[in-house]
């Protein structure tokens, strides 16, 4: 693993990234973790096993965990309309384009959005970031961005109709709103009572402890070559814990929140799933559909972003899943995601093992840390290999 820590080590020392934290396990335990670099440039505390990062979308998985807890209980149905138990999801509107004036053109649309479509982002929803009509529908109503927090943000249209394509959206948010109508719990206790507390993830949370506060580290844009740290509110004003993006963590916690799901359910001997609840998580649930590249709107969000190009990919609940063995890296059937400020993990079920990367970069696809995500990957293959 000392290739590995070199790596990190370079790619801080060289200024190519602020700093990072990796960790990688298995079932049984930790195989791996080291912090390198500063939570903010040019000289702010060092990274540390226990820095606190915006996970963004990593949030995703852990809400859909919470989703299927209920659904397991008969409180949610994958395949019953969302609409019941979310009224606003009961009459879903698709965008079919704008008119000579810029007014958007709407239509109900045919079928309904279920909890099954909105956890593999095939329920029709999108993210302005990566769609320019959204982008346009948005400025022209008025709707706030996803990432404000406000409730008026989920007053988007679909853009195709439910089940008929994949595309990366604020479905999850919804989610979070279905977790909470079904169990009469905001989603911040209901995560904290039933996934993070029975896992020890002390550190995961969408509201910043005054200890959490001192060890988070600062967001940094890329612009010019130059990394420019971002002031950020801590504890922003929300009016819905954003299910689809809002969570603070560690690497630490988060790996064993990944290390649980390797051990089809159970961590340390606390189940927070029955294991074929896990193994159907890791399945692919959008048939013949398959997981487009995500062409930014936003540049200074996110770049183009496309995994493993020329790989057909799918989705499970609710991950990405790779259908092709990667050299020197993860299985086929590994699922995977990501957070919007160059944060990644991967979960190899066949292999037997995990990792994620936290940085704190935008935009999102960060060429120098997706190289690094890469190398960290393969580092711990071939250790596991030797």
């Amino acid at each position: 693993m000392d290739q590995i820590a070199g790596a990190l080590r370079a790619a801080t020392e060289a200024g190519e990234i602020p700093g990072v934290v990796a960790a990688a396990g298995t079932a049984d335990g930790t195989i791996f973790e080291a912090a390198h670099g500063r939570r903010v440039l040019p000289d702010g505390a060092p990274m540390s096993l226990d820095t606190v990062f915006r996970i963004a979308s990593m949030t995703k998985a852990i809400t859909a965990t919470a989703a299927l807890q209920l659904v397991e209980q008969g409180k949610l149905a994958l395949d019953a309309p969302a609409g019941a138990v979310v009224p606003a999801l009961a009459a879903p509107q698709v965008l079919e384009g704008f008119d000579a004036a810029g007014e958007p053109r709407l239509r109900p649309a045919r079928g309904p959005i279920t909890l099954r479509r909105l956890l593999t982002h095939t329920a029709g929803f999108g993210y302005d970031t990566w769609n320019a009509d959204l982008l346009a529908y948005a400025k022209a109503r008025g709707v706030p961005a996803a990432r404000t927090g406000k409730l008026a943000a989920l007053a988007m249209p679909l853009t195709f109709d439910p089940g008929t394509a994949w595309q990366y959206g604020i479905n999850i948010d919804w989610v979070g709103r279905m977790i909470e109508a079904a169990s009469g719990l905001d989603l911040e206790t209901y995560i904290s009572r039933h996934v993070c507390q029975p896992l020890g993830m002390a550190d995961t949370s969408f509201l910043v402890r005054p200890d959490m506060a001192a060890r988070l580290a600062t967001v940094h844009a890329r612009r010019d070559g130059r990394l420019d740290p971002q002031p950020g509110a801590i504890n922003p004003e929300r009016e819905f814990y954003p299910g689809g993006g809002g969570l603070y963590s560690t690497a630490r916690d988060y790996l064993r929140f990944l290390r649980m799901l390797l051990g089809g359910g159970a961590l340390d001997g606390a189940r927070v799933l029955a294991p074929e609840t896990v193994a159907m998580m890791g399945e692919n649930h959008i048939g013949a559909l398959t997981v487009t590249p995500m062409r930014t709107s936003l540049p200074a969000l996110s770049n183009d972003f496309e995994v493993f190009p020329g790989m057909p990919k799918k989705w499970g609940l609710s991950f990405l899943i790779n259908t092709a063995p990667v050299p020197g890296g993860r299985s086929a059937g590994s699922l995977a995601w990501a957070g919007l400020n160059n944060s990644y993990f991967w979960l190899d079920p066949k292999a037997g093992v995990a990792g994620v990367l936290m940085t704190q970069v935008l935009p999102f696809g960060d060429p120098a840390v997706l190289r690094l995500l890469t190398a960290f990957e393969t580092g711990v293959y071939r250790a596991r290999s030797a």
